[in-house]
């Protein structure tokens, strides 16, 4: 009998070697799996002769002991089943108990948004006088600029970098590389940054990211975060540092942008991920009407007089 903790190591291999998973989803699944593993010899259920019930146990004492929401437990689901096809794989076992979970509904998050106004109050709170200060000013144009994630930002190293074109290797996640495209104004932060403040956090240290920390070793996303939150605290701004992606993408299809064109700058697979934008921004809705629906508006405001027909 194969020692559950045993499997691990050999899970872990397959999900970056074989599944090339993000490394976010390599360690959500991981910590999942230890997870269960642990509850499998707390409740002495053998994983050889664990069924459905048993996963069903399972999750609902993470509902009631760690009070995961639905979103979480879609995610214990999905790590539930991508274990156990590897068990299958190491003839350990022939089924998939997991294959017949359903996974909770989830109800449409919209995201967080800021306006642009809110951007430049945000940025321009930063102190760019020392070398960490025009490091994040450069970091968080070109991820408002480019649409980037935040693993996405951290990932970057310098041979990505085009500035010429306004373009930049990106990889997004399943490790698929995209062009990302960055604007006039991230470009001149980016070029003060790689000029006055990467050599001095470098110091004599060689790093091949783009973006570094006070040791001179890679910016990690804790790090952004963390900065970031110190940031936006002082002027009442509550959103993420993802918002900037999501203000980002907004800006794009209030501007016109067709909606598949914003897929691909995003980096989604699937066009639904990118449709929940349309949900955030009424305003160029609204103006598409005007302009299209003249006669039912005046200088501006809805014609309320007219009769319906008949």
């Amino acid at each position: 009998m194969v020692h559950p903790q045993d499997l691990l190591e050999p899970y872990y291999s397959r999900l970056i070697n074989r599944e090339h998973r993000a490394p976010l989803t390599v360690a959500t699944y991981t910590g999942e799996i230890r997870l269960f593993l642990d509850w499998l010899t707390e409740t002495q259920v053998c994983l050889e002769t664990a069924d459905t019930l048993s996963l069903v146990r399972y999750l609902e004492q993470r509902r009631t002991r760690d009070r995961i929401n639905s979103r979480t437990a879609a995610k214990v689901i999905a790590a539930l089943r991508s274990f156990f096809r590897f068990i299958i794989d190491e003839h350990i076992r022939a089924d998939n108990p997991a294959g017949i979970l359903e996974s909770p509904r989830q109800g449409i998050r919209l995201p967080s948004v800021l306006t642009r106004e809110s951007v430049d109050r945000v940025l321009g709170l930063i102190d760019t006088h020392t070398p960490w200060g025009l490091r994040d000013r450069a970091l968080y144009e070109l991820i408002y600029s480019a649409g980037l994630r935040v693993s996405e930002a951290v990932s970057l190293n310098l041979r990505d970098m085009m500035f010429y074109e306004g373009l930049i290797i990106v990889r997004g996640k399943g490790n698929k590389e995209r062009f990302a495209i960055f604007g006039e104004e991230a470009a001149s932060w980016l070029k003060r940054y790689m000029a006055e403040a990467r050599p001095r956090l470098a110091g004599s240290k060689q790093s091949a990211a783009l973006f570094i920390s006070r040791t001179g070793r890679r910016l990690s996303r804790k790090g952004m975060w963390k900065t970031y939150a110190q940031i936006t605290a002082p002027v009442g701004v509550s959103s993420k540092l993802h918002a900037l992606r999501h203000t980002f993408a907004t800006d794009l299809l209030a501007g016109g942008a067709d909606l598949r064109s914003v897929q691909e700058l995003l980096g989604h697979a699937d066009l639904t991920t990118t449709q929940i934008y349309t949900h955030v921004d009424g305003s160029l809705l609204k103006e598409q009407h005007r302009h299209y629906m003249p006669k039912l508006w005046t200088d501006g405001r809805y014609r309320s007089d007219l009769k319906p027909r008949v």
